[in-house]
């Protein structure tokens, strides 16, 4: 099993510790095991539930869900850029923007899960095979530097703080 370390704090912006912070020391666990307890926790939403936003103007779960699928190709993105040495500084991207533009409300919320589980599957099988070098390289994106590292433990992470968010403000 492969032990990946945390990323050291000059590896990310200070904002992605809430991210990083939540997530085990066994990243390739965590992203396998949470990935399926995300699935789990959503299976058991129904089609009204899924469509309900906490307050005015917030996301409904399935936006919340195709948000956390975007976010993670993103990051996966840019992790798959630095591993493989390239240095292009790459933009940010504006998440609310995305979820207006997704069309997330008018699908299932199944198919929402099945795209986050077949997009974890590609994380997953991209990560568990880099190398050291890959693993501590580094570039920036949205004026940011960040490890690639860095970017696994914050795909963990951010899926993390929001299946909470979706516990604890949604009802879920």
């Amino acid at each position: 099993m492969l032990l990946i370390a945390r990323p050291a704090s000059d590896e990310f912006a200070p904002y992605y510790a809430r991210y990083i912070d939540l997530v085990p020391d066994d990243l390739l666990g965590a992203l396998r095991e949470n990935g399926e307890e995300t699935r789990r926790l959503l299976s058991s939403v129904t089609d009204a539930k899924a469509d309900h936003r906490y307050a005015p103007g917030k996301w409904s779960v399935k936006e919340v869900v195709g948000h956390i699928t975007d976010a993670e190709r993103i990051f996966a993105y840019r992790a798959l850029r630095f591993a493989r040495n390239d240095e292009t500084m790459l933009p940010g991207f504006d998440e609310n923007r995305y979820v207006e533009e997704s069309g997330f409300a008018s699908r299932s919320l199944s198919s929402l899960i099945d795209e986050f589980r077949a997009t974890r599957a590609a994380s997953i099988a991209f990560f568990e095979n880099l190398d050291e070098a890959a693993w501590n390289r580094i570039g920036t994106a949205n004026d940011v530097r960040m490890s690639v590292r860095a970017l696994a433990f914050a795909i963990a992470g951010h899926e993390l703080h929001h299946r909470k968010l979706l516990v604890e403000r949604y009802g879920v």
